[in-house]
Formats: structure tokens, sequence, C-alpha cells
């Protein structure tokens, strides 16, 4: 399997909410970073891709421009979904970078724009700060904390 058939395989996976099938092309040591949930590593990573696959509202996913060149990876997707604590509708795009080795991910890192998605999710009233280094690291304090208490009901780690 190409790297390229790695990165396409993982976000048809995530199309169909499917975070086992996600997970498989993951290694066991993968790095995630993104401007919600900073970074993270290993089983965090996987437990990530499961709570955002079962607790998806509204989800529609597209994914697009997807390249390799030798070990490293590159993908445009957007994300279409109802925020669960707000209700409100976003649609976040992401542009994605990869590492893969032996036909796993080793790397991933999404990248967007912080400001917009809070705007979007939160309501533009906190939108107006969404940039601020004190909202995003509210963020990802708010982040980190649903999934550490998701892990806790979940797993065994």
């Amino acid at each position: 399997m190409t790297n390229k058939e790695v990165i396409e395989n993982f976000y048809s996976a995530f199309q169909n909410l499917d975070s086992k099938s996600m997970n498989v092309y993951l290694a066991d040591d993968v790095v995630f970073e993104d401007p919600a949930f900073g970074k993270l590593k290993g089983d965090h990573v996987k437990y990530m891709w499961q709570f955002l696959c079962e607790n998806a509202k509204d989800f529609k996913m597209e994914f697009s421009e997807i390249s390799a060149k030798g070990n490293k990876g590159k993908a445009h997707w957007e994300a279409y979904y109802t925020f669960s604590q707000t209700g409100n509708t976003v649609h976040n795009i992401i542009d994605a970078n990869f590492e893969i080795k032996d036909g796993l991910i080793i790397k991933h890192q999404d990248d967007f724009d912080i400001k917009r998605w809070v705007k979007q999710a939160m309501g533009p009233a906190v939108g107006l700060i969404g940039g601020s280094f004190l909202m995003k690291n509210a963020v990802r304090k708010k982040s980190n904390s649903i999934l550490a208490s998701y892990i806790r009901k979940n797993a065994l780690l």
C-alpha cells in the first residue's frame, strides 16, 4: 500500500465514522497536533478519533488534494457538523501534514483557523476573541478535559 493510499483509507474510514479502521493506520507512538487539542501522543490520539467519531452529530466530511512523496504526505479536508456544546453548525477547513513509516502514520498535524472555528462553534461574541492566546489555551484545556473524561470512562489506560 502506498503512503497516499494510507491517507485515503484513513479519511475514508473517517467519512464513515469508523475509528477502529482509522486507528489501524496509526502507529502505536503516533503524534497528533492541532489548534483545538494541541499535541497528543499514542493511545490518546486513537481515543481522540474514537471520541470524535462516537460523538459526531450531523457529520459530513470531504477530503481532497492528497499527495505523498517519500515518507511525507498532505491532504485537505473539510468537516461539517453540529457542535454538541452549543448546537451551532460548524464548517471546519483543515490542511493536514503526515509523516508515514512502514505503512503507518507516525505524525499527523492538522492546521485550521482557530478563530473561525471558535466563532462558528461558540458563537460570534466569543469568536471576537477566538484568535487570542488565552482563548486558544482555553479551547485546548476544555478539549483535553473532555478527552480525558472520555478516556477514563471508556479505556484502560
